[in-house]
């Protein structure tokens, strides 16, 4: 599959990219859904306010949504997206099984991350050294030492892009999850990996001085960057380039579910609350129509230039 050039790339497997990818193959374009259901905020959800469904589960939910864009064409590859970046005439993503994509438009669904420790520390020390997003502060620690908590591929990802910053980069994690490739990379590195271990409490007055481990260890740091889940709006937004809304937490759209890059759309909870699957599919459905309108123009010109 690496190099594949598919017309519509869809980050996300929960309700919004579903409803996405069955409207975009629907109209016959080639569709490309990366994701991992299981992971969607919806999977373990009891559904029971969404019109015409009555006590479904959420894992039922997604099993009928994903039978369906497949019967429409649409093809999936459950792994995490590392990256995304842009071409001279597509849009480059990157996931952590080390594909490597083409895409004329791309649909941002991958929802939000809300997972935060809870630890002491945390929260006083939020922009004071405790960050969320790697690719929005890593450029901040250059030449200081830091550690990356969590043990997913966004957690393992954020460690090896501190590589190029940090003098030093540590990952605390319980249990490694990461896909065989990114498993190699990231033994293969200079990230110090402090498996089985897990943190107490984030050292720090005025800004961030260490981390404490459950087996007694302290770190010495200046930066401790949070990656418990996938890679969210910020952390996109921020390598790309796509616009924020006033909050400066989720992606900006307007009714179209167009981002302010050409070809670009989000949709689902990356837009923003209510977090409801109604709001979801439906914003879903007009992103698949317009990313495959979008990515069939493209089609024609190229074809009426040739």
């Amino acid at each position: 599959m690496t190099g594949s050039f598919y017309d519509v790339i869809i980050l996300g497997a929960g309700p919004a990219g579903l409803q996405a990818a069955i409207h975009a193959a629907r109209r016959k374009v080639s569709v490309l859904v990366i994701g991992q259901p299981s992971k969607s905020s919806a999977y373990k959800a009891h559904i029971e306010n969404f019109c015409c469904t009555a006590n479904q589960s959420g894992k039922e939910m997604l099993e009928l949504g994903r039978a369906k864009a497949v019967e429409d064409g649409a093809e999936f590859l459950e792994q995490d997206v590392m990256s995304i970046g842009a071409g001279d005439d597509h849009y480059l993503v990157e996931t952590a099984g080390g594909e490597k994509l083409k895409a004329q438009s791309l649909i941002l669904a991958m929802g939000i991350s809300r997972n935060k420790l809870g630890l002491s520390g945390e929260k006083e020390l939020v922009g004071r050294g405790v960050s969320y997003c790697v690719d929005c502060d890593g450029p901040f620690f250059k030449n200081e030492p830091v550690a990356v908590i969590g043990s997913g591929s966004a957690a393992a990802g954020a460690a090896l892009t501190m590589l190029f910053y940090a003098s030093a980069v540590h990952l605390v994690c319980d249990t490694l999850d990461v896909d065989g490739y990114l498993s190699e990379k990231l033994h293969e590195s200079e990230v110090k990996l402090h498996e089985g271990r897990k943190v107490t409490r984030i050292l720090g007055e005025d800004a961030v001085s260490g981390l404490e481990l459950d087996d007694g260890t302290k770190l010495d740091l200046a930066g401790v960057f949070i990656e418990l889940g996938a890679k969210g709006a910020v952390d996109f937004a921020g390598r790309l380039g796509i616009l924020l809304d006033e909050t400066m937490k989720y992606i900006a759209v307007n009714r179209k579910q167009e981002t302010n890059l050409p070809g670009v759309y989000a949709a689902g909870d990356i837009c923003g609350p209510p977090w409801q699957v109604a709001k979801s599919v439906g914003e879903g459905c007009v992103a698949g129509i317009e990313a495959a309108s979008y990515a069939a123009g493209r089609k024609r010109a190229g074809r009426d230039n040739g």
